[in-house]
């Protein structure tokens, strides 16, 4: 596989106005996040509310400013181009390649809209089909994602969930994009529903070559439909690892908590011991010093409280870790032996 995007050192901060009771602030949402990745993997960002997954998919697509670092696409054919030092015009046509799912499919479609200028805006914005053809392009990537040519007229109010999301990623993938950002694609669905959506994920990738970011704070999801994943904290990235490795055997405690609380149908398919974890997560205008993790890390030593550890891999593997004992640390998979992904 070669190198579709790369994302270097990336920051976004806020400044937080003074109020009565104390000066400004900065909030830092993300801390120099890197991550690399390939063309036609599926490459999932999973933690805890708050901690910069969904502002780094925003950030790469320039839907909000970085404060520092480098993204950089690499376009089949082209010279890599640097998107973070692109202006609003300049930017314009490379947002044809990298889309992005929204979270809730309600609230990102426009209820005034007909389903049909919802998914042709794009095309028409972009000037790239008129008329005819761009009557036959809308329809034909709605059928694709399950929706009839019969709905084109209605208004999203009137289609189930499901199906709205549906038309989100219509919308996504009418421009044949190369890259798809999904923030929580299936959170605000039901379970069967969710299946529905995630198989038609995995089908659409093959179909049109897609590859995929796909943030979720739901490790069931991100087993089957991942091919690596990275695990983020407070606005860093704390591990970044193939799925079923980081699955069998962590190698940051925050991965393995977050571990512990995926439900599992079989429970003698769990280790046997329990993993708990301590305090809340810390403000995000007054993060920790040191290890982002250690004020609720049962295995922090005094390092851990005064340097922050870098990622780096793991015994030469293709698993990474920002934990100053990474190497040695017996922390607690998911499962006695790698599961193969299924969802129901």
């Amino acid at each position: 596989m070669s190198t579709l995007l790369k994302v270097d050192n990336l920051s976004k901060s806020y400044s937080l106005n003074s109020g009565l009771f104390g000066p400004s602030r900065t909030l830092d949402a993300l801390s120099d996040v890197s991550l690399t990745v390939e063309a036609g993997e599926t490459l999932a960002v999973v933690g805890e509310s708050g901690c910069g997954k969904t502002t780094l998919g925003r950030c790469i697509i320039k839907a909000q400013p970085s404060t520092a670092g480098t993204v950089t696409y690499y376009p089949k054919g082209h010279e890599p181009v640097e998107l973070t030092a692109l202006n609003k015009r300049q930017i314009k046509p490379w947002r044809q390649d990298i889309r992005m799912i929204f979270q809730d499919p309600m609230s990102s479609l426009n209820p005034n809209m007909r389903v049909f200028d919802i998914v042709a805006e794009p095309l028409r914005i972009h000037k790239i089909a008129k008329g005819r053809e761009l009557e036959d392009r809308v329809v034909s990537t709605l059928e694709k994602v399950g929706i009839a040519a019969d709905g084109v007229g209605r208004y999203p109010h009137a289609f189930s969930g499901g199906q709205r999301q549906r038309i989100g990623i219509a919308r996504a993938l009418v421009l044949d994009p190369k890259l798809v950002i999904a923030d929580e694609a299936v959170s605000a669905l039901d379970v069967s529903i969710q299946a529905q959506i995630l198989n038609l994920l995995e089908d659409l990738k093959s179909d049109f070559g897609l590859t995929y970011i796909f943030i979720s704070h739901d490790l069931g999801v991100v087993n089957y439909i991942a091919d690596r994943v990275v695990v983020m904290y407070l606005g860093h990235v704390v591990e970044n690892a193939p799925t079923e490795m980081l699955f069998e055997r962590p190698r940051h405690p925050y991965t393995e908590v977050l571990l512990e609380a995926l439900p599992i149908a079989d429970p003698l398919r769990r280790k046997g011991r329990n993993v708990e974890v301590r305090g809340e997560i810390p403000y995000l205008g007054n993060r920790p010093v040191g290890c982002p993790f250690h004020t609720r890390c049962r295995y922090a030593q005094d390092i851990c409280r005064s340097q922050r550890p870098a990622l780096r891999p793991i015994n030469g593997t293709a698993q990474e870790a920002a934990c100053h004992f990474a190497e040695s640390l017996d922390l607690k998979g998911a499962y006695e032996a790698p599961a193969t992904g299924t969802y129901a």
